[in-house]
């Protein structure tokens, strides 16, 4: 009988080591978000962490009109060294976010009396973009996000830049 109590107990107690460990899971997940600013001055492109656990990321890819890059170079005629920029591929260190946390997709900053027309062309080149985010979390569990650039077209900045050009 005692043996018998003893493989009950040992039976609840892995039974119970496997519900800690699915509720870790769930609990300790990352909650990415793909978050666009275009204040006066600045434009940039995040990706947050607004879940509790760490937020693994695996690839980045942008597409313009059908075509996929991992560099968002490949995708803007900027001069590279205008804007701050994160790459991520297969090839790179894989990027940790942690909670609460970001990773600059994009950023670039402008100053002096020629701000406005950089900034419309910025924006009609980020416009017709498009950012996919493979993650995961520390369970090895995989996500991706996505977001259309198209909300920097919010206010036809972009056709004004077309326009000048």
């Amino acid at each position: 009988m005692s043996s018998l109590i003893s493989l009950f107990t040992l039976l609840a107690a892995f039974y119970q080591l496997r519900l800690q460990r699915i509720h870790n899971e769930r609990s300790l997940r990352p909650l990415g978000q793909i978050i666009f600013s275009d204040r006066e001055a600045e434009i940039f492109v995040q990706t947050r962490n607004n879940g509790v656990g760490p937020m693994i990321i695996d690839k980045v890819t942008f597409t313009k009109d059908g075509v996929s890059s991992t560099n968002i170079e490949d995708c803007l005629d900027l001069d590279p060294r205008s804007y701050m920029h994160d790459i991520v591929s297969a090839e790179s260190v894989q990027k940790v976010i942690l909670p609460g946390s970001f990773m600059e997709i994009f950023k670039t900053i402008f100053d002096g009396h020629t701000a406005e027309k950089e900034r419309d062309n910025v924006i009609g080149q980020l416009a017709p973009l498009a950012l996919k985010v493979n993650y995961r979390d520390m369970y090895d569990n995989k996500f991706i996000i996505e977001r259309s650039f198209e909300w920097f077209a919010r206010h036809g900045c972009e056709k004004r830049s077309l326009q000048t050009v």
